[in-house]
């Protein structure tokens, strides 16, 4: 991947896209899997730096998985709960779902482990996730005294009981709990304090969980009763499409005109991503739903005025598309996507005016006045998500850079390429 990527201007797009499985599902698939007794098949897998920092660090745990890239495929043993190397130091670069996902596994089974990660990971708070699971009896500290990684991990398994945990940080800690417990000596209780962020990711955790054989009852999201001694059954499963990458092509048709369909995805996907699809009728564009296919229609942009905090991942997608409406649009609920592989709001802010654009920073979102745009070279942060958006961007307006374009092989890393694939469709 070149250093930078110039993003050349198309025409009304009709296209037709699947994008690679999501992320979040394939992560949290490989923990059950990996806990689980007897073998599992992963179908439709993500391949990317994320999913392989996951892939590798339970190798490094001893446990035996075959990953067929050209087919998607990944096959896991498990474990049944019981970890078969004991001692480990695992780097997981800046892939939060591994961490947080690992740290809670971890602290349910017997061993000796270290979790680290690259500079910026270093910076991400991990410390209500590790405060709950020493409550819960887990044998897990940060080794600096900041609340953030490494995490020093030396556990006996969880013994259970009763643990609080913010729900305003991060949802991943939550679902890294939830998946490990079923584990632990004896019932779970856990109490989510304050306003659970990303909402549908906790209900997609719960999705994966009942595939795997442990189903939990879950009426508000705000407290959970998790059973002891349960395990996870080997199964076959399958992947959807990662929604949030998905959001890059509905958000191309909202800035230039025409009509996107993505397939493999519909109105019911574990995905809460999807419902990008519903602010984007609210800026103006037309929707239609099928079993299996999302399309996006363009029309003329609105700013809107939206609430996100159930789909904070796709904060930066709507901010591109924002950049084309007719008045302000405001962003709100999404404090916590400060802690994520940059400070999604700040740094986006940045962006934002770099290219033209009247920007309103406030604790928990933004608010974006458009400008003409001009060009510009848009940093990306090392964030994956910033390069995906803010490329988009570039198919209305000339003169667009986006360096460091291999960030997207995070969670995308065929991304350019695809993107490319549907400018030139729509450029005949």
């Amino acid at each position: 991947m070149p250093e930078q990527v110039e993003i050349r201007p198309c025409g009304p797009l009709n296209a037709v896209v699947r994008p690679p499985g999501s992320k979040s599902i394939t992560n949290r698939a490989l923990i059950c899997a990996a806990l689980a007794d007897g073998e599992s098949t992963l179908r439709g897998a993500l391949d990317s730096d994320d999913t392989r920092v996951m892939v590798t660090g339970l190798r490094q745990l001893g446990l035996a998985i075959q990953h067929d890239v050209s087919a998607n495929e990944i096959r896991v043993t498990g474990c049944g709960g019981r970890i078969p190397k004991v001692r480990a130091e695992i780097h997981v670069e800046n892939s939060g779902t591994t961490i947080r996902f690992l740290t809670a596994m971890l602290a349910a089974c017997e061993g000796q482990f270290r979790l680290d990660g690259i500079a910026r990971m270093r910076e991400r708070p991990i410390g209500d996730l590790v405060q709950a699971l020493r409550d819960l009896g887990g044998g897990v500290r940060c080794e600096a005294d900041n609340n953030c990684p490494p995490v020093i991990i030396d556990s006996r398994g969880l013994e259970g009981g009763s643990a609080t945990i913010r729900g305003d940080i991060s949802s991943q800690f939550l679902s890294g709990i939830l998946m490990a417990a079923p584990y632990a000596q004896r019932p779970t209780q856990l109490a989510v304090s304050g306003v659970l962020v990303s909402q549908p990711y906790v209900h997609m955790t719960l999705a994966v969980m009942a595939a795997f054989g442990i189903a939990l009852a879950a009426d508000d999201l705000s407290r959970f009763e998790i059973p002891a001694n349960k395990k996870y059954r080997g199964s076959e499963y399958e992947i959807e499409p990662d929604a949030s990458a998905a959001s890059y092509f509905w958000g191309a048709a909202a800035i230039c005109g025409g009509q996107v369909t993505v397939t493999g995805l519909h109105r019911d996907s574990l995905q809460g991503a999807v419902a990008v699809c519903e602010r984007l009728q609210q800026m103006g564009c037309e929707v239609q739903h099928e079993s299996d296919a999302i399309t996006v229609l363009g029309g003329p942009l609105r700013g809107i005025d939206v609430g996100v905090n159930d789909i904070s991942d796709t904060v930066q997608t709507l901010a591109a598309v924002a950049l084309f409406a007719q008045g302000t649009t405001t962003i709100r609920g999404v404090a916590h996507n400060r802690h994520k592989e940059t400070d999604r709001i700040a740094d986006l802010a940045t962006e934002l005016r770099r290219l033209g654009a009247v920007v309103d920073e406030f604790d928990d979102g933004l608010r974006i006045t458009p400008q003409p745009l001009q060009p510009a070279a848009i940093e990306t942060y090392n964030d994956h998500r910033m390069a995906m958006s803010l490329a988009l961007v570039g198919l209305r307006q000339p003169g667009i850079v986006i360096r460091n374009p291999g960030c997207t092989a995070k969670t995308y890393p065929r991304f350019f390429a695809d993107l490319d694939a549907m400018r030139e469709a729509a450029d005949g």
